[in-house]
């Protein structure tokens, strides 16, 4: 088969990866894809958001199976326009991907179909006073969400009434995430710890991966502004079999169910971001994709064919088949650019990537880099790679337990270095703490 995968981040690396460890794949491409992703795929030159190329691109290549990574193409309608032209992607229509694309909309689905999650209010652009005035009735800590796309960055647990106040401004008055805050959803601040649990839906029936966890913030302790993720690992021991169960009957099939009976049947990846309170399990927000870097972690710990599974569920025959995870742990580190998720530079050398991936039970997704340049054209920087993004690498490290997959995953990070490179050290420190 011909497959076609659209984006160029790390989960992306990951998905191809997974991919291209089944006997019935000929052939891989991404688009735009990065500089590591080349070495299993063909880069295509495509925007993941240029809809229109990708369907001429996939009408041309005879593309089998489109597979897509990022949010913004399938709140755009990806899926859709591909499948008016015939052509099987896997991802959610634009109307179930406004699980995502508007936290407004989630959180009204979630009230439609008792759907546990935080207390909550959705004010618009020209609410500022009232939603002020709720964020003085509910006090702090509370949390302040843009209801649109904002990369990861949008939503804001502010310690204080004053933050809250100065983070409402800042979307709604200065509209800093642009149409993506002119709604915000202010809500009550859930107690727990975080676990991500990822369903493969064909519209009908679902199968779910080992839950992982992700490490939101840029600082140790989870300290600092909100990142698109710092590292992962999977599984997760505080999701127990008892909690699997209540997410399956309270979150995932309720969601699926609801979706279906609203008219927009979910066919893709339900990524339901969860808080695991006293109370049992409650839904933070809903992703229509894999997480990044969480992917990194699950989809190396999938047993089954991957091919199999994301055609099955493509094509809505997910019926009779199963899902299963191999033993042991997966542990991801994320590399990001000095600045991260602030201002950065690019186009740094990076070295010591080949001894890295060297390493037994190791694996390097590449996230934001590049070819680079000439070596005589930028002096200093005469790498295969450079820097392009803000979160460069990802280092996943696989072992027999979460312990050993961390060992190998740091060990192979020690390789590695670009100039200003900054990742936490403190990834999976949940996860080993006695039960």
């Amino acid at each position: 088969m011909r497959i076609l995968v659209v984006g160029g981040g790390g989960r992306e690396h990951a998905i191809a990866h997974s991919l291209s460890r089944s006997g019935g794949v000929h052939k891989i491409f991404v688009a735009p894809g990065n500089a590591g992703i080349r070495e299993i795929a063909s880069i295509v030159p495509v925007r993941a958001d240029d809809i229109e190329n990708l369907v001429r691109f996939a009408r041309t290549e005879q593309i089998d199976l489109t597979v897509v990574g990022p949010e913004q193409p399938l709140v755009l309608g990806i899926a859709d326009r591909f499948e008016q032209e015939g052509l099987a992607i896997m991802g959610p229509s634009a109307a179930a991907a406004r699980l995502e694309g508007s936290k407004a909309f989630a959180k009204a689905f979630m009230q439609r179909h008792d759907i546990p999650t935080a207390r909550h209010r959705t004010f618009g652009a020209s609410d500022y006073d009232e939603a002020a005035t709720y964020v003085k009735e509910c006090g702090a800590p509370i949390v302040v969400k843009a209801s649109g796309l904002a990369a990861g960055k949008g939503a804001v647990v502010c310690a204080t009434v004053d933050e809250a106040l100065e983070t409402l401004a800042f979307m709604l008055r200065e509209r800093a995430f642009g149409a993506a805050g002119e709604e915000v959803v202010v809500e009550e601040y859930m107690t727990g710890e975080e676990a991500s649990v990822f369903a493969l839906s064909d519209g009908k029936e679902y199968l779910l991966f080992a839950p992982a966890q992700d490490h939101k913030r840029i600082g140790e302790g989870d300290v600092g502004p909100n990142t698109g993720g710092m590292g992962a690992y999977a599984p997760v021991p505080i999701v127990t079999d008892d909690i699997l169960r209540a997410v399956r009957n309270r979150v995932v099939a309720p969601t699926l169910h609801g979706m279906a009976a609203e008219g927009y049947p979910y066919r893709g990846v339900l990524y339901c971001g969860l808080m695991i309170t006293e109370e049992g399990p409650e839904v933070v927000e809903y992703n229509c994709r894999f997480g990044d870097p969480e992917a990194q972690v699950v989809l190396p710990l999938l047993a089954d064919d991957a091919l199999d599974l994301f055609e099955a569920t493509a094509r809505g025959a997910l019926r009779g088949s199963a899902l299963s995870m191999r033993s042991g742990a997966a542990a991801c580190v994320v590399l990001a650019s000095g600045g991260y998720p602030g201002r950065y530079e690019t186009g740094f050398a990076i070295e010591g990537l080949e001894q890295a991936a060297a390493h037994r039970d190791v694996l390097v997704f590449h996230g934001g880099t590049a070819p680079s340049l000439k070596e005589d054209d930028v002096p200093g920087r005469g790498s295969d790679t450079v820097t392009s993004g803000g979160r460069v690498l990802g280092v996943t490290g696989l072992g027999r337990d979460l312990r050993a997959a961390l060992d190998r995953a740091y060990e192979a990070v020690g390789h590695i270095s670009f100039e200003h490179m900054q990742f936490r050290r403190d990834i999976g420190k949940k996860g080993l703490r006695p039960s």
